[in-house]
């Protein structure tokens, strides 16, 4: 779309255009009067004498490219209501102290560096929000206690910027699941959509918190909120880097995460359960949510317009440079 930021100047053009009726709608009178010119007329212009015809034009396409700049052209796409598919997504990120588990490798083939359970889901996480249009997305962190990171909003920008701030232990060193479900809830009333859902991904058991996860799905199925479960990390034991006497050091520890509880949250709630044991199968598992069922809803798109103001203020300089020189040397007038 090409508009005007600024159309009002525009109307300087006709000024400009009343000042060149004026001036060349007068009938020119002779102030010198002379007693023949015949035979001049038939001597033929020089070059110069054709390039004066042009000087006043110079004058003239300055002040129009002049005003145009001023009115600030601008190409680009304007504000339009679309009609998209979206969903209501709350992100549930466990930051309990066994997200620290060494588990996972940037590479799939294991020859690249090890991280931590919460590198990866961040990893992840980032293209899967990256990748949703129209979807509005919130996200809860829980630990020993639930909060809401961020409510529902369709900045994808500002959740990216979020996720990758997020800390292990911020929330507290134990697992409480069914208060991470129960405030996901209350973030999806906070803006009502036909398909609301959940992405709840923990590496642990429900050990912590006033609402127990049997209760919090007994909400989530009557509000038909489903709710996708994900255990990531591998079973057993998995490597975390302490300080020991002699500096760091890998210590193996027990993580203990309920598969079971995690299943039937899903059933439940008619979802899906998914076990993520490598980055692999934890960005395949997002994948698929990411072709989950859509609801048409109504968003407004924007995009920066580009200025092309500076061009043609570039230009109108330019021409009135050339005036102005012209004018003051090679066609001076001396009255």
């Amino acid at each position: 779309m090409f508009r005007f930021a600024s159309p009002l100047f525009l109307l300087l053009l006709f000024v400009v255009i009343l000042a060149i009726f004026l001036k060349f709608g007068k009938k020119n009178r002779s102030v010198i009067k002379t007693s023949s010119l015949k035979g001049v007329e038939s001597l033929a212009p020089s070059f110069m004498i054709r390039v004066l015809k042009f000087i006043p034009i110079f004058k003239i396409v300055a002040l129009i490219l002049l005003i145009l700049a001023l009115a600030r052209p601008q190409f680009g796409d304007k504000k339009i209501n679309v009609t998209t598919q979206g969903v209501n997504i709350i992100l549930a990120l466990d930051l309990s102290e066994s997200m620290r588990a060494l588990d996972f490798r940037l590479d799939p083939k294991g020859k690249n560096k090890i991280i931590t359970r919460l590198e990866a889901v961040k990893h992840v996480v980032r293209k899967f929000i990256m990748e949703r249009e129209g979807d509005r997305i919130g996200m809860v962190v829980f630990g020993s206690n639930a909060f809401t990171q961020l409510p529902l909003t369709r900045d994808y920008n500002t959740i990216s910027f979020i996720l990758d701030r997020l800390k292990i232990g911020a929330a507290g060193p134990r697992t409480a699941i069914g208060d991470a479900i129960g405030i996901s809830l209350k973030r999806l009333e906070d803006i009502k959509s036909k398909s609301n859902i959940i992405i709840l991904l923990t590496d642990g058991k429900s050990n912590s918190g006033e609402l127990s996860w049997q209760d919090a799905i007994k909400i989530a199925v009557q509000r038909k909120v489903k709710i996708y479960t994900i255990a990531v990390g591998t079973k057993g034991e998995a490597p975390f880097l302490v300080d020991g006497l002699f500096g760091k050091q890998y210590v193996y520890q027990k993580v203990d995460v309920d598969l079971d509880a995690l299943r039937k949250i899903a059933e439940q709630t008619k979802a899906s359960f998914f076990e993520a044991k490598d980055l692999t199968s934890l960005a395949q598992i997002y994948d698929m949510i990411n072709n989950l069922e859509k609801t048409k809803v109504d968003v407004e798109k924007w995009v920066e317009y580009k200025e092309l103001y500076p061009g043609l203020l570039a230009m109108g300089l330019l021409f009135f440079l050339v005036y102005i020189v012209l004018t003051n040397t090679r066609f001076l007038r001396v009255p």
